[in-house]
């Protein structure tokens, strides 16, 4: 079975292959359809999703609910270690501290990025993943970090 960038690598530059990567995505983890990620960038240390304002994903309010925010950031970090931890190893979230910003009544993208990439040795690590989830004017809406054992 390819790996994760592999599969990103090979899909990605075709018609829809991101769609059909994202979609993926959601059938290995279903939990994540609810908020239809879309991942439109990947790389070792950065991952790039965004997640359209929809009914299903409002609060009260009519803007994107926050706890689907953080799906969104749960999605980026997560696929982010997939796509930069080597085969060697595997990888499991241990914790997740979230800062609510600011209201987002649009589409968000979320931003995660490790830089500089830590190693994943044979000691036990953990990794802390930053992610910003953004509103469609780039202000800051909800910021993340998401902690994982590699």
């Amino acid at each position: 079975m390819p790996s994760t960038l592999e599969l990103w690598r090979r899909l990605s530059p075709r018609p829809l292959g991101t769609r059909l990567f994202s979609w993926g995505v959601c059938l290995r983890a279903p939990y994540f359809r609810t908020v239809r990620p879309h991942v439109v960038r990947l790389e070792p240390g950065r991952c790039e999703v965004r997640a359209k304002k929809r009914r299903a994903v409002h609060n009260h309010l009519g803007t994107f609910h926050a706890i689907a925010a953080c799906n969104v950031a749960e999605i980026a970090a997560g696929v982010l270690a997939e796509a930069s931890v080597p085969a060697t190893h595997r990888w499991i979230p241990v914790g997740m501290q979230v800062r609510y910003v600011a209201k987002a009544a649009t589409d968000v993208h979320g931003i995660a990025e490790l830089d500089p990439l830590p190693e994943a040795g044979d000691e036990p690590a953990e990794w802390v993943v930053p992610v910003r989830i953004l509103d469609t004017a780039g202000t800051p809406v909800v910021t993340a970090d998401i902690t994982a054992r590699p």
